[in-house]
């Protein structure tokens, strides 16, 4: 029996807000621990929430980006659970009223355009992180309470690559749309996979796995084919899928159980007593909407039909906003478009990971960059020449200009330095002569590359080429 995999993903995004979700606190990744907390945040009796506007505007934003219905009227639920990450033992979160409704994300897959479909966002507050060491569990409250989105997709992903395109795809979004920074490596992105499988044709889902607090994406992919190969032998060795929570080993690959997976009914939700209901006007939906900003695959557009760049090129300079971001910083001191783009894709990309480095860190700025191909589009050096200048203003800084006088690297124009070179090689190498002559021009390359080499690199390849021409042609 042949067996089909449908896949939902719970994706929680941290906004990019100066203070929590429901108090002053501000929230800094890496200070001390339990320095930026307050009674509220730390759930002590008879402190009062108060909503964080901006967060409820992002989370708006954040709908309008993906094509949700922004829900007129919204209201806050408590989540009741007990664990040492939530100091109130429940959560302020959104049930059955969320922020946003619906919505859908199209993102190309493996050559394919597929639609995935949203089921909600919903606004909530973020748990405490937990670290647990030998013979402890400790706890930072520095995390906990700040603003949280949870995006829930249908369950209408069907493989790993579904999964990886959707979130590669919402991740830029977030990014372009300054919601959130979404650096998985600090938990501003982490998704709950639902996995489960059925046989083909059959309407009903199977019983869902639930693969919680995933933040990275080559893990998520291992996870979910994993999950579908456990299953599918299950199943076929005459076994049941059991509903549950699973966590994934990464040194190993595997799932491994973790507890039964609880259900709606479990966490005793009822609504916020503290906090009023949340309503928006259809004028401030426009509003929020006249705010946005260019998304990635409107910038690819443009950089392909208004640049003249192609698919590939502007597919890769807008993968990342910070690399995007710095292209367009570049191409506001230069026209050259192509130029910009090769040397980001090839030696800024090839350098920044060789060093571990990300591109904000990097010594050449866009300024620096656009003044190395003005001078090579000024045929003052060559592109050789501006790649050395680049690695070298990458390595140690500096100004272009300043490089290229103190290590002489400027490109020789002149005819009369030209013109010893020329003569020299033709006079030391007449099989390539007498072969041009006999209308194999190929073999101009080869005097070419000889003057090349006398010059050191600095003769002015065109140049050359028209001067060798002229004295070929002549004889």
């Amino acid at each position: 029996m042949k067996y089909e995999a449908t896949i939902g993903l719970e994706t929680h995004v941290m906004q990019k807000t100066a203070s929590k979700m429901f108090c002053a606190c501000k929230y800094e990744y890496g200070a001390a621990p339990n320095t930026h907390v307050c009674p509220v945040c730390l759930g002590y009796p008879g402190a009062l929430p108060v909503m964080n506007e901006k967060a409820i505007e992002l989370c708006c934003k954040a709908g309008i980006l993906l094509d949700c219905e922004i829900n007129p009227y919204s209201k806050w639920d408590r989540k009741n659970y007990f664990y040492p990450d939530m100091a109130k033992n429940y959560q302020i979160t959104q049930a059955d009223e969320p922020l946003c409704i619906g919505g859908h994300l199209e993102v190309e897959v493996e050559g394919t355009l597929k639609t995935f479909t949203l089921e909600r966002i919903h606004q909530e507050e973020n748990a405490a992180k937990n670290t647990h060491v030998a013979g402890a569990s400790l706890v930072d409250y520095n995390r906990a309470g700040t603003a949280l989105m949870e995006i829930v997709s249908n369950p209408c992903m069907h493989s790993a690559a579904d999964a990886l395109a959707y979130l590669a795809a919402l991740k830029q979004i977030m990014e372009y749309g300054g919601i959130s920074d979404c650096n998985p490596e600090k938990g501003q992105i982490r998704s709950d996979v639902n996995v489960s499988i059925r046989p083909v044709g059959q309407k009903e889902l199977g019983s869902k796995v639930e693969i919680k607090n995933m933040n990275s994406f080559a893990f998520i992919q291992e996870a979910i084919e994993y999950e579908i190969n456990r299953q599918t032998a299950l199943l076929e060795s005459g076994g049941t899928v059991v509903q549950e929570t699973r966590g994934f080993d990464a040194n190993r690959g595997e799932t491994f159980s973790q507890r039964t997976k609880e259900n709606a009914h479990d966490y005793r939700y009822f609504p916020e007593p503290d906090l009023m209901p949340v309503k928006i006007s259809k004028e401030q939906v426009e509003v929020w909407r006249s705010e946005l900003p260019e998304l990635p695959a409107q910038r690819r557009e443009r950089y392909v039909k208004m640049l003249g760049l192609s698919e590939y090129d502007a597919g890769v300079l807008t993968a990342e906003k910070a690399t995007s971001d710095w292209f367009e910083q570049a191409m506001q001191h230069t026209k050259n478009a192509k130029a910009v783009s090769n040397f980001v894709m090839g030696e800024m990309m090839r350098l920044l990971s060789e060093q571990e480095l990300t591109i904000s860190e990097s010594k050449v700025t866009p300024e620096k960059l656009s003044e190395i191909i003005a001078l090579i589009d000024a045929k003052i050096i060559s592109t050789g020449a501006g790649k050395q200048v680049f690695e070298i203003v990458f390595n140690e800084g500096g100004k272009p200009k300043q490089i290229i006088e103190e290590k002489g690297m400027a490109q020789v124009s002149d005819d009369s330095a030209l013109d010893g070179w020329a003569d020299d090689a033709i006079a030391a190498h007449p099989k390539p002569v007498e072969e041009y002559k006999a209308g194999n021009t190929a073999s101009i390359n080869f005097l070419m590359g000889q003057v090349m080499k006398a010059s050191r690199g600095k003769a002015n390849p065109g140049a050359v080429m028209k001067m060798l021409k002229q004295k070929l042609d002549g004889c």
